[in-house]
């Protein structure tokens, strides 16, 4: 079961589910201090899955930012591991080997191979990782996968920070005789700008997508979305949205037709998730759209 959590309990809206193929955790290894706050997630697709990133265009930019930069796009990602507490930025040589060895733990427990993982982070800057609670976190939320809605949930609760409550959103599309799941979990509440700031997001499909096709339907879903909202205009150090697809329910790439449906749904996705993170920003009051 899933650990209590201090945020408000929000119910998974509807179509919210992990597609086929994943299967995810959110545990407390003690980067917080709060026991009762999950501040680790672990995302293991059960075979190798086509990654796309999108990522902070700030020149000051943290160790999992260069380290992802350099893994997506491609075809055989299997983990994505996150902290929370932690930005594991503006830390040098050590914050990039720390990066690694956060991606090797993970790798290695769910065995994958130590370049098939990749590392998100978010909290205090200028800090170097605790390692030792890392890995024993890894351990625990190994043990603990699962594609259950307590699993969900404590993933999306995994990387909060400041945010009120975790975020959430899904579709779920029938394109022909193929039924696709989109779902997304996301994380900010401070330092939100345009061009994204500090917010990770994760974004899960069982479409099979090639990789280039990947990653540009994801920089078109961002730039619509994640890329027009603001809480105070600071732009920062960690933000990176990654698209994992795991072809489980249609082995075949999608194109044509069906292509340009998914796309249509991942930005309802994304613009879901993107209009969460200002309206839960920290000390806000409104959320104002403009048109």
């Amino acid at each position: 079961m899933r650990q209590p959590a201090t945020s408000n309990e929000r119910p998974l809206p509807m179509a919210t589910c992990v597609p086929q193929g994943f299967r995810l955790a959110g545990v407390h290894c003690g980067i917080k201090s709060d026991p009762r706050k999950p501040d680790l997630t672990l995302a293991v697709a059960l075979e190798p899955a086509v990654a796309a990133g999108v990522y902070t265009q700030n020149l000051v930019y943290a160790a999992p930012v260069a380290f992802d930069r350099q893994r997506t796009p491609s075809d055989r990602i299997r983990v994505v591991v996150a902290n929370s507490g932690n930005a594991n930025a503006c830390t040098g040589e050590r914050g990039l080997r720390d990066a690694g060895e956060m991606a090797k733990l993970a790798a290695r427990a769910c065995g994958a191979e130590e370049d098939q993982a990749l590392v998100l982070s978010t909290g205090i800057i200028g800090e170097y990782l605790p390692m030792e609670k890392i890995a024993q976190g890894v351990e625990a939320a190994t043990a603990r996968l699962g594609s259950d809605e307590d699993a969900l949930v404590s993933a999306a609760q995994g990387m909060m920070t400041t945010d009120k409550y975790h975020k959430l959103a899904g579709r779920t599309l029938t394109l022909g005789t193929k039924r696709i799941q989109i779902t997304g979990m996301t994380k900010g509440a401070g330092m939100i700008g345009p061009r994204m700031a500090t917010m990770l997001g994760l974004l899960m499909t069982d479409a099979a997508l090639e990789p280039d096709v990947a990653q540009a339907q994801l920089a078109a879903a961002v730039e619509v979305t994640f890329n027009c909202i603001s809480v105070e205009g600071h732009m920062s150090t960690n933000d990176t949205v990654l698209l994992l697809a795991s072809g489980a329910a249609a082995p075949t790439p999608l194109a044509g037709d069906d292509l340009a449906a998914f796309g249509r749904a991942l930005c309802e996705v994304c613009e879901e998730l993107a209009r969460a993170i200002p309206a839960d920003g920290e000390g806000a009051s409104h959320l104002v759209t403009l048109e």
